[in-house]
């Protein structure tokens, strides 16, 4: 177990690595790859990205503790990704071209050429203190699946999944990452899938596996049995508020710096046709493998929910397929933390700092630190893996997925307005949050839609004082 477990990992490390041999030397190339990724890889990569132990740990966690009601953040998740998608994939692309930034923060600030600086610098802030808390929940997931697997101290996994990251982010930045995450989404699936059929079999097919499942009390309802606000209501409310975090993707520039990154605008159809194949497959076989892992695992409330994949993979697999599934949650976990640290040092390096700063070798040291920070935010956090990945998801998608959408649309808001829409937008999320209103409504939805009201107001207010003052200079003037 331990050493096909290993095996991955050194083949997971020498793709990383090996990118160094393309390397242009450039900020641009170690941020954004130079803009030359081919579509094929844009996909596979954001979805490694998108399903990081978040998927193998948080999602399987919860639906082993909720049962098929889960089935509604597979639903509104994957919907609102995909209509957020087509408005606005295309359009950060070619922003992103025009503006020649390497950076989400740069883009969004410079998205007409107007070089807002406080703006850039706001962005980067919340971006990397929020991506932190994010890198922070990965390194806890590989810890966790250690953790049970090998017996090992909770702290080892985040520090191989540290050393990892440094390792090829500091050979060949983004385009490392995208490499490994091409090859981590096809270890991912592979894994989920074998899991999916062995659970089954044994069983006795599928037929068996739901007359098993059913006879968990509330098990197969519709809709979960804790929400605050029962009924087909709290069901609806439950369904949109995931759709709005599916909607969220675009807040999040670990995700959405790999569309910027792909190699011309007119192949993104290609991209998220790669892109969504490969989600909605591996959201499938996660829920399915996080249901029958109550069956095999009993209680609910017996041990960490989050610990149901490995565990699970424990009592089903000979020991060689339980190193190539930690493999497969090392490769989830690895292949998000990476992208996290990266665009954390982009905030720093390019975006916060007063200086330009080209030599790639400060670029790297900058990564390192970044990767420190977030191993010592692992090792310290009491959140769960699901908990702190959807506070961060959140908070980012509140702060930016308003501007960014307005943007899209063609309007231009000040600096000001900007500034205060995304602050707004923020707090709201965190005050739902403090206040556990997140149990009935994720808290994006809140966020966003602030957000978009603050900007909204801001427009149109601004039109009419154009206007008025237009009207008084031409009457002055008669």
């Amino acid at each position: 177990m331990i050493w096909s477990f290993l095996g991955f990992l050194a083949i997971f490390v020498a793709i990383g690595v090996s990118s160094v041999f393309f390397s242009r030397g450039t900020k641009k190339d170690y941020y954004l790859a130079s803009s030359d990724i081919p579509p094929s890889l844009v996909g596979l990569s954001a979805v490694a990205t998108n399903n990081s132990g978040y998927m193998f740990i948080g999602v399987i966690g919860y639906t082993y503790a909720t049962g098929l009601a889960s089935i509604w953040i597979m639903i509104g998740w994957i919907l609102g990704d995909l209509i957020a998608s087509t408005f606005v994939h295309s359009r950060l692309r070619r922003a992103t071209s025009d503006s020649a930034e390497p950076s989400y923060a740069g883009v969004l600030s410079n998205w007409y050429g107007q070089n807002d600086i406080v703006l850039q610098r706001l962005i980067a802030l919340i971006s990397l203190v929020l991506l932190l808390a994010y890198a922070g929940a990965q390194l806890v997931a590989g810890s966790k699946a250690l953790h049970v697997l090998f017996g090992w101290p909770t702290y080892t996994g985040a520090i191989i999944g540290a050393i990892m990251v440094t390792l090829y982010c500091f050979a060949g930045g983004i385009r490392a990452s995208i490499w490994t995450d091409a090859a981590q989404s096809v270890v991912m699936i592979v894994a989920m899938s074998l899991m999916l059929f062995i659970a089954v079999t044994t069983l006795g097919g599928p037929s068996a596996a739901i007359v098993e499942m059913d006879k968990v009390d509330g098990f197969l309802y519709l809709f979960p049995q804790d929400l605050v606000i029962p009924g087909l209501t709290g069901g609806v409310l439950f369904a949109l508020s995931w759709m709005f975090a599916g909607f969220s993707v675009i807040g999040q520039p670990h995700v959405m710096i790999r569309f910027m990154a792909l190699s011309h605008g007119n192949k993104m159809m290609r991209a998220r046709l790669w892109y969504y194949l490969w989600f909605t497959a591996f959201y499938c076989l996660a829920t399915g493998v996080g249901m029958l892992s109550r069956v095999y695992l009993g209680d609910a409330g017996s041990f960490d929910a989050e610990l149901a994949l490995p565990r699970m993979a424990m009592e089903l697999l000979p020991p060689a397929l339980v190193g190539l599934v930690l493999a497969g949650v090392f490769a989830a976990t690895m292949s998000t933390a990476d992208s996290l640290v990266l665009n954390c040092s982009a905030a720093v390096t390019h975006d916060l700092l007063p200086h330009n700063i080209e030599n790639t070798l400060i670029l790297k040291l900058s990564t390192i630190g970044i990767v420190t920070v977030a191993l010592l935010w692992a090792l310290t956090s009491s959140e769960s893996v699901f908990s702190l990945v959807i506070f961060a998801w959140s908070g980012l998608a509140s702060a930016f997925a308003p501007l960014l959408i307005t943007l899209c649309m063609g309007f231009r808001p000040s600096q000001r307005l900007s500034i205060i829409a995304m602050l707004i937008g923020l707090s709201v999320a965190l005050l739902w949050r403090y206040f556990g209103l997140h149990n009935a409504v994720y808290e994006g939805l809140p966020g966003i839609m602030s957000g978009l009201l603050i900007l909204a107001a801001g427009l149109v207010w601004k039109k009419k004082t154009v206007g008025t003052t237009h009207r008084v200079v031409s009457d002055s003037s008669s």
